[in-house]
């Protein structure tokens, strides 16, 4: 079976209302929020496909690097509700928005952590999803707000801090990157299929 063809298990809810459209689920956010999200928050069917592929076992540990709104997170949980899913944040409103939207939909497999993701321990987690959070330091990238510090060298860092870190994990750890720089991924790291025209692709570590 290819990655993103695992059968949806998701149940019908109460929550399905929110899945039936990207712009159906951005209601759950403010205006000022849903006007980002043509390039910074993940496409429903994106998240769906990489929560096929990062969910292989029960309970597993996912990370979404750079979490935003927490879309990613509580989109893949409606789909694979048998993981649990963890969001990194290091803007504190943005936190806040994918709680607020967590604490709506009622899901308990989900949680937000406001921190940069250079202060947690990736060996408290499984899997990871990295939509390239650290993009917005290139010159003329679109960026969501000003309340950050932007800067090429902090791009080069955070990309070279994201390869350690991915380095020391053990085999079996799955990546799925969106719009993902090849060169964060270490050696050991093979790419076990793609999506969304390449876009979307399947790391597996050896």
């Amino acid at each position: 079976m290819e990655p993103g063809e695992i059968i949806d298990n998701s149940s019908s809810s109460a929550t399905d209302k929110w899945f039936s459209s990207d712009v159906q689920f951005h209601k759950l956010y403010p205006d000022s929020v849903q006007v980002l999200s043509r390039n910074h928050w993940t496409p429903l069917s994106v998240a769906r496909k990489a929560a096929n592929f990062l969910a292989v076992g029960g309970g597993d540990r996912i990370l979404d690097i750079g979490s935003g709104i927490g879309k990613f997170c509580l989109a893949a949980a409606h789909y694979r509700p048998g993981a649990l899913y963890f969001g990194v944040e290091q803007r504190n409103d943005l936190v806040e928005y994918g709680e607020a939207a967590r604490i709506r939909l009622g899901f308990t497999n989900v949680s937000f952590m406001h921190a940069n993701f250079t202060q947690i321990d990736f060996e408290d987690y499984d899997h990871f999803y990295f939509y390239n959070a650290f993009y917005e330091n290139v010159a003329n990238a679109e960026k969501i707000d000003e309340k950050v510090t932007y800067s090429i060298e902090r791009y080069n860092y955070y990309n070279y801090y994201l390869f350690k870190q991915l380095q020391k994990m053990p085999s079996g750890t799955r990546v799925a990157t969106y719009y993902g720089v090849e060169e964060v991924m270490p050696p050991g790291y093979h790419v076990g299929g793609s999506d969304v025209d390449d876009l979307l692709k399947y790391w597996v570590r050896e």
